[in-house]
């Protein structure tokens, strides 16, 4: 068995850690900024252990209906969760968030498992490049996103 593979970015955002993490953590908002996601299918509720949320993203040229279950979540410091995606490796997401200076740094981290046998390459470079890919755009994302609503003196659209 291989060691599992860890991917992280970190960034600061123009945002307070409380209103950072009301806004990454709330289901109606991860359009505005998950990349490549394609439709929530489910994602009620996202507040405490157990719950679940279903999307359906566009990864590695087709869309792959991604199932993840909230694991912990401390808030204004840490969410954690687990994902399964039909035809790739299983996961476990963290979301870091700290005040500092002001501004939110912003932690993304996923860990996943590489499969045996051929699909142990797939994991090890295709998987692994998508998934650095989206975290980047995931920050990108945000960072345009903040950086609007500050210029218009809000964070949530009426």
């Amino acid at each position: 068995m291989t060691a599992p593979i860890r991917i992280e970015v970190e960034h600061r955002l123009p945002v307070s850690v409380h209103d950072g993490f009301d806004y990454i953590t709330d289901p109606s908002n991860w359009p505005e900024y998950w990349p490549r996601l394609v439709r929530i299918t489910s994602a009620s509720r996202w507040r405490e252990p157990g719950d679940r949320a279903c999307l359906v993203l566009r990864m590695l040229r087709r869309e792959v209906e991604l199932e993840m279950k909230l694991v912990r979540i401390e808030p204004y410091r840490l969410v954690e969760y687990t994902s399964e995606q039909r035809g790739l490796p299983a996961a476990r997401h963290w979301r870091h968030f700290e005040q500092t200076d002001g501004e939110l740094a912003y932690r993304i981290a996923v860990e996943y498992q590489p499969r045996p046998g051929w699909r142990r390459l797939v994991d090890q470079f295709l998987v692994r490049r998508a998934i650095e890919r989206a975290l980047r755009e995931t920050v990108a994302n945000l960072e345009r996103r903040f950086r609007e609503r500050s210029s218009h003196g809000r964070l949530s659209d009426s």
